[in-house]
């Protein structure tokens, strides 16, 4: 390498490197750092979700940080397709009755992984970077498909609410 070659190379990883600790230092990223602490590594999202009909929900806010920081700070569409899918996929799985699913929140950790894959991008990880991409089509087809069925979950779940009501009432 030529002292030219040096310097564009050493120019270019500098302005990485910023580019980098810019991201780092947005206030989005802050906000999902300590999002992915109280959610996941302290068990938020499991306590959350134990409030029936808008644990759930309440719990889904969580990743609204990590979807704007994807699409309107990195602007990766395969990216925010990957946060989106694991967000619902954590929405659809915590709805399972019975607290079946909230057990279920303590090990799937959805803000661990959508957190892992943003670092990915942010610290150029090839590896991350390939795998998300690869996947955009898959997370785009699965988006409508958890979509889906989180309605259908939400219309048995009200249904199942609604011949409770009826069957106690019933009663009395």
């Amino acid at each position: 390498m030529n002292q030219d070659e040096k310097r564009q190379f050493a120019s270019k990883t500098t302005k990485a490197e910023q580019q980098r600790q810019r991201l780092i230092e947005n206030k989005a990223y802050q906000t999902m750092e300590r999002l992915t602490r109280y959610m996941d590594r302290y068990y938020l999202d499991a306590l959350i979700g134990v409030i029936p009909g808008w644990g759930d929900a309440i719990a889904l806010l969580s990743a609204v940080p990590f979807v704007y920081f994807s699409a309107r700070v990195i602007k990766s569409v395969p990216l925010t397709l990957a946060v989106l899918n694991n967000a619902l996929r954590d929405v659809l799985m915590g709805m399972i009755p019975f607290f079946v699913g909230d057990i279920i929140d303590i090990f799937h950790r959805s803000n661990i992984q959508n957190m892992q894959m943003i670092r990915g991008f942010v610290d150029g990880d090839a590896t991350v970077i390939k795998q998300v991409n690869q996947r955009a089509i898959q997370s785009a087809v699965v988006l409508f498909i958890l979509l889906l069925l989180i309605a259908l979950m939400i219309w048995a779940l009200v249904s199942f609410g609604s011949y409770l009501y009826s069957l106690v009432a019933s009663i009395f």
